[in-house]
């Protein structure tokens, strides 16, 4: 039985008329040319931001703990919340002062999306790998020619200190807009950087130290080595519980067997990260912990076998907690969904292709704002009734379920296969801009919001 929500995928021309047209143009840092049109309009905006921070302080600082995952409501709506009464605490006035950078970086976000073509919007929502051992025209092609919003690199990308640093700042040179460089950075046999740093520890070395220290330290060094090449983004950490020994085919990818295990130890860790530069991912959403044994999604098809009940209280445990977690650089820059059927809450779709669990679930319930990526769209669990997608398919289906960033293509022509079925989708109805416009603002507001776009305002 197909999920209501879920529209599947069709195909169908996209006419002339629904494509924007403007100058494509090179983006630049941009100085402001004049003062906001009038007062009011400064009005307007502080009182909407204090409106939707009453509600963010409701849930924050009034509403039920984090890690009460099993009691998840939708959050309460902005004439419902209530304001603490002050005086404040230091903690709480920074928790204002970050709400107010986050609205504004979301208005320059939607600004910038709103001037660009419809062909710079759909690059942003893609993120590329390639297949050559170091910096080639096809990627080229990718990043200036298509827009692509990110890349990702793996080992054999990744082989000397001085060939790496200048492949990516040669990346970022010929993007039309500063992209998110990322890799798989967890330590120990999920080790992009081997040829360059030595070894860390594993998720599972730095739990079972039993000290919090060492996972801050972890979670320093990993940020420089990234930041010293030229990385922003890390995919990590994973935050999955593993309830099964050798989940998904490797046996030290968890901090704990508990959902309090992986939260004492992932708080600090990518805390150290992101206070050190490095945006950090969460995965694998909902949580692979309990896949079993020594199964994997890059290849095979995965049922996770939790209940409900279990799947709430359990997996999406350290998600909730660090998407409400109090310090700033404790909450996910970026939350990575994944390849895994959950039947006893989606029994159609993967969790990276379901609207219950990226919009109903992670957004309405657990009232994520931030960027989800789908895990790569190529990988062997992604099916749907046995059939395996496309990555045209796929990538309909993981926007409209709710996703931000689509991770996959890594040549031309599978990227613009991807980019021609998201134009057919939106000719035809099964996906609206304003979908894609949300995913794209997102993109742009954390891209803001970590520096790497200028935070003032388009010249008018």
């Amino acid at each position: 039985m197909k999920n209501k929500d879920q529209v599947p995928f069709a195909a169908a021309p996209l006419n002339d008329k629904q494509v924007p047209h403007s100058d494509p143009g090179r983006y630049r840092p941009r100085r402001i040319t004049r003062i906001v049109s009038s007062r009011l309009t400064i009005t307007l905006v502080s009182l909407i931001i204090l409106i939707i921070g009453a509600a963010f302080l409701g849930q924050r600082f009034l509403g039920t703990p984090a890690t009460a995952v099993n009691s998840i409501q939708t959050a309460p709506k902005p004439d419902k919340a209530r304001w603490l009464p002050p005086p404040y605490t230091d903690q709480q006035i920074n928790e204002l002062h970050h709400l107010a950078d986050y609205f504004r970086y979301q208005q320059l976000a939607s600004l910038d999306v709103s001037r660009m073509t419809l062909d710079q919007e759909i690059g942003q929502v893609i993120m590329v790998g390639y297949q050559a051992p170091s910096y080639s025209t096809e990627l080229d092609t990718m990043i200036h020619g298509l827009y692509a919003g990110g890349v990702i690199l793996y080992q054999r990308q990744i082989n000397t200190y001085a060939q790496t640093r200048q492949d990516i700042a040669h990346m970022q040179s010929r993007a039309n807009f500063p992209l998110l460089i990322s890799a798989d950075e967890e330590g120990w046999n999920v080790h992009r950087l081997t040829n360059i740093y030595p070894p860390r520890l594993s998720a599972s070395d730095i739990g079972a130290s039993g000290n919090t220290a060492v996972a801050t330290k972890e979670g320093q060094r990993v940020a420089h080595d990234l930041l010293s090449l030229g990385f922003n983004t890390n995919f990590a950490p994973d935050v999955d519980v593993s309830s099964v020994n050798d989940y998904i085919g490797y046996d030290a990818r968890s901090f704990g067997s508990t959902a309090q295990n992986v939260i004492k130890y992932v708080g600090p860790y990518t805390k150290a990260m992101q206070s050190n530069g490095v945006i950090a991912t969460m995965k694998h959403f909902p949580g692979l912990g309990s896949a079993p044994r020594a199964t994997d999604p890059h290849a095979v098809f995965v049922t996770i076998p939790h209940t409900r009940q279990q799947v709430y209280t359990i997996d999406l445990a350290p998600f909730n907690y660090f998407i409400h977690a109090s310090a700033k650089d404790e909450q996910p820059g970026i939350i990575m969904a994944t390849d895994e059927l959950v039947p006893s809450i989606d029994p159609t779709y993967i969790a990276e292709l379901s609207y219950t669990f990226i919009t109903k679930i992670l957004r309405q319930q657990m009232g994520y704002d931030g960027v989800v990526i789908t895990d790569d769209l190529t990988m062997g669990g992604v099916q749907v009734n046995g059939q395996h997608l496309t990555l045209a398919q796929a990538a309909v289906l993981a926007l409209q379920a709710g996703n931000d960033m689509l991770l996959g293509p890594s040549d031309v022509p599978s990227m613009q296969t991807m980019i021609n079925a998201i134009k057919v989708a939106l000719n035809n109805g099964t996906l609206s801009k304003t979908r894609l416009d949300e995913a794209a603002r997102r993109i742009l507001t954390l891209k803001i919001e970590h520096h790497l776009i200028p935070a003032i305002p388009p010249q008018s």
